[in-house]
Order: structure tokens, then sequence, then C-alpha cells
């Protein structure tokens, strides 16, 4: 298919270069945010936590030495979501898991190793997270994620999720042990809070994208939470199943929905996206297009 059949005027700015700005589609490289993204994105950072607890704890690896496997690990997986050419769920959810298996132990390497405890690991990866927002933000690359189709953009995606997976860990732990509500209540509170903003995304407002990013922090120390209640020992206020059966519980699930949704794809595949344009230029920020080379001028 030849790019220029995909070519229709779209909006640009005013004045003499009106109407130079033609509308491109380009290939998906990110999955659409319905139900099942969150299911398996909860299941996807509950394994991260178990699977950082389980190399760095059980394994007694250790906490620096965890984080620079799995950070490898995570160069590796997301050098390959970089350079596919369509959204491939195999390659993006691997990506998922190492920033959640890098953050876990990045997390607690800081807290616990370095001794700077939850509440000021939370606030130092706050921060951090606020910085790559703001970079996000200035670098005229667009923040929704339904829409984010250059390699800029996805690189920036990608860096903001490994830090909010970091963050989610200290926010998970914090709530777990300084603010003394358990691993139990910690999730249902936690969940209670993903209700309401599934409700304000239907019932108000309120921006999207905004709330897509909330969500999206709060659900890794959902699964942190969640897979701590799962693998802690029962004093401890877990189901005591160990990091090594919860890990393999939670793989074996995040398999069969990868699975479920490559097979969805082929039935359904993605439709091409219109490229974003830069918020400062109004220029097209196409990568790829759908025949998978770049747009020419």
């Amino acid at each position: 298919m030849d790019e220029t059949t995909l070519s229709k005027p779209a909006p640009g700015p005013s004045g003499p270069d009106a109407g130079q700005h033609p509308l491109r589609y380009v290939t998906r490289k990110l999955p659409h945010v319905t139900l099942l993204f969150w299911i398996m994105k909860i299941a996807a950072t509950t394994l991260g936590e178990t699977g950082g607890d389980l190399l760095a704890q059980t394994l007694k690896v250790g906490y620096l030495t965890s984080t620079l496997i799995f950070f490898a690990m995570f160069l590796v997986s997301v050098a390959f979501q970089l350079r596919a050419r369509r959204f491939h769920p195999a390659i993006y959810w691997t990506v998922i898991v190492t920033t959640s298996t890098a953050g876990t132990t990045m997390s607690d390497f800081m807290n616990r190793t370095a001794g700077l405890g939850y509440t000021l690991g939370a606030l130092v990866l706050t921060t951090c997270l606020g910085i790559i927002f703001l970079i996000w933000w200035r670098s005229g690359q667009t923040l929704d994620v339904e829409n984010v189709a250059t390699f800029k953009g996805e690189l920036l995606y990608w860096i903001a999720i490994l830090f909010s997976n970091t963050l989610g860990t200290s926010s998970g732990d914090f709530l777990a042990d300084d603010a003394g509500i358990g691993f139990r209540n910690g999730f249902f509170l936690l969940a209670a809070i993903m209700v309401l903003l599934a409700a304000a995304h239907y019932l108000t407002t309120i921006n999207s994208t905004v709330l897509f990013w909330i969500a999206f922090v709060l659900t890794r120390p959902l699964g942190a939470t969640a897979g701590d209640s799962l693998s802690k020992p029962l004093d401890h206020g877990g189901l005591n199943w160990g990091t090594q059966r919860t890990s393999a519980a939670l793989l074996t699930i995040l398999v069969v929905l990868t699975a479920y949704q490559l097979l969805h794809l082929r039935r359904h595949p993605l439709q091409p996206v219109p490229a974003p344009l830069h918020r400062h230029t109004a220029a097209s920020e196409q990568l790829k297009t759908v025949n998978g080379e770049r747009a020419r001028p």
C-alpha cells in the first residue's frame, strides 16, 4: 500500500503554510487501553514484584546485582520494542515485566540497601517522574498513549514507565509498612482508588491522559501489594504462597492472556493511527508508514 493513499488534509497552522501538513497514517506500536490492557498490566506488575523478590531475596542474589540483571533485560527488550514495526504483544508485555522487575529491585536497593527509606524514596522517585513528564511535555511529543507514534515519543513513554513502576514499588511499601496499612488493606485501598479513577473517566470531563497516568502509576503498588499478599508469610500478612509459586502462577496467567491477545490481533488487526502533530510546530511527527518505511516529505 502506497503511503499517499493514506494521506489526506489535516488541520495545520494558519497562514501561507496552511494546507501543507497532510495527515499521514502510521502503524500502531502500543496497544489500545482496554479492560484487557489493565488486567494484563496488573498481572505483569504483580509478577514484577514477586519475580524481583524471587531473585533478590529468595535466591539471595541481592538488590544491586538483581537490579543490574533486570535493567540489562529491560534494555534488551526495549531495544526490540523500539525497533519493531508494529505492535507485538509478546515484546510489549516482556518490556512491561522487565520494567516491573527492574523497578522492584531498584526501589528496594534505594530504600533498603542505600537507606533512603520508603517515604524519602517515594518522594525522590515522584520528583524524577515529574521531571520526565516535564521533559516529555516540552519536547512537543504527545502524552496521549493512544497516539504515541514516534521514536522519541515511545522512548519517553518507556522511560516514564520504568520510573512509574519503580515509584509504584516504593509507594506500595510505604503504604504497607510506613503507613501501617498492611499488604491486604493496601491492596483494597488501591483497588478502590482504581474504581474511582474508572468512574472519573466515564462520568467526568477530567483529561483522560491525566487519569491514565495516575492509574498506570497506581497499578504498580496495586500489583506490589497483591504480590506481597500472596507470597509473604502469614505473620507478615500474606498467604504464604512463596515467591516461586506466586511467580509461576502469574507468569502462566500473563502468557495465556498474551496468547489470547495475539490471536485476537490476527483476527482483528489494529488500524493505523494518524501521525501525531508536534504541539509547537504542528508538523507531522510520523516515524513509520503502514508499510513500515519512513514517510517521504
